[in-house]
């Protein structure tokens, strides 16, 4: 399911995209040895491998990290399979068996008045009747209870045999510049690319305030602007948060401003400025000359260099998650930086 928002695709972006899939292929097959080769011309003028290479560095990088991902998937599902299938030996059984044993139903069968209640609590969103909808919910959320069953099955597996990943993940240079929050020289450095009109923006927000509370002074966190196109007010807001930021609130504007994604107006940000408690008239000058207007399209050229795409997206110690992540996703990268820097991991609640 998406848990981002995108550029608006152009043929351009089409094309772009579409040699960089190619060059996955080629460059797992092949290592060029002159960079000085030239691939094209353009009259008697020609185009070499390391303009080549430039060019489609960042789309490069960006599909490294997601095949980095589907290795990473992959080899958890290897040795998840591999788990289940120890454990059935050890019971004599078939690992079909096995799983039907284990995943089998224990008095938590869902039953209609479950299914009522969580409709009812979130009818607004499902938007249909609850007849139409009931045999539908029940069977979903039986299989999220046997979902749960497996999680919890395969936790307990690997405890008796820990699974360690050597794969080395693929890092970004990404500079972290811009208003942070955390000491810095905290081991851990999210940096992370953002639209102040995103609705996952604002999805994400809740999980890295976790991150924030429950690392404390292991995390220091970095918000650069990534304003999309197809979103005619994040530029402003971008500024506007800069603004703020001249009188020691950037952060309670930044939360101001993801209040109420629906308000982004200059005159709506404005009021918000008021409502912060800012001096008006300097924050309205501010806003309304573009002052930093030059440096929110600095962050977005950053963002375009590092194969960005789509926001939010986060490096954490140069490591890239895309989207409207929940706090255990971003826990799984901490932790495994923290482990390899020998830092303790967070303290569990």
């Amino acid at each position: 399911m998406k848990n981002f928002c995108d550029r608006v695709v152009t043929a351009r972006n089409i094309a772009v995209g579409a040699a960089a899939v190619l060059a996955v292929a080629l460059f797992a097959r092949v290592a060029y040895a002159d960079p000085h080769k030239v691939v094209a011309t353009i009259g008697s003028h020609s185009i070499t491998e390391r303009e080549l290479d430039e060019k489609i560095r960042p789309q490069m990088a960006s599909l490294d990290a997601q095949l980095y991902e589907l290795k990473r998937n992959a080899i958890q599902v290897l040795a998840d399979d591999y788990l289940v299938e120890q454990a059935a030996r050890k019971a004599d059984m078939s690992a079909t068996a096995y799983l039907k044993r284990e995943l089998a139903t224990k008095g938590d069968t869902i039953t209609e008045a479950d299914a009522k209640k969580y409709y009812d609590q979130f009818k607004d969103r499902i938007g249909r009747p609850y007849d139409q909808v009931k045999e539908q919910l029940i069977g979903a959320l039986n299989g999220q209870k046997k979902d749960q069953r497996r999680r919890e099955l395969l936790e307990r597996l690997r405890k008796d045999q820990p699974v360690k990943i050597m794969l080395a993940a693929p890092r970004f240079d990404v500079a972290a510049i811009g208003p942070s929050r955390g000491p810095a020289n905290a081991p851990i450095t999210i940096v992370e690319f953002s639209d102040y009109q995103c609705p996952f923006c604002k999805r994400a927000e809740s999980a890295v305030k976790e991150v924030l509370e429950k690392y404390a002074d292991k995390v220091r966190l970095v918000y650069r602007d990534f304003p999309l196109g197809n979103h005619a007010n994040a530029g402003g807001a971008a500024r506007a948060a800069r603004c703020a930021g001249e009188q020691g609130k950037y952060w309670n504007m930044h939360a101001e401003i993801f209040a109420d994604q629906s308000k982004l107006a200059a005159n709506d940000l404005k009021a918000l400025a008021k409502k912060t408690g800012l001096n008006q008239s300097q924050f309205d000058k501010c806003l309304d000359s573009g002052k930093y207007q030059a440096d929110v399209q600095k962050d977005f050229q950053a963002g375009q260099n590092l194969g960005v795409d789509g926001t939010p997206t986060f490096f954490i110690n140069g490591r890239r998650l895309v989207g409207a992540q929940p706090f255990e996703k971003f826990k799984e990268v901490i932790d495994q930086e923290l482990a390899d820097k020998g830092q303790p991991l967070a303290k569990a609640n």
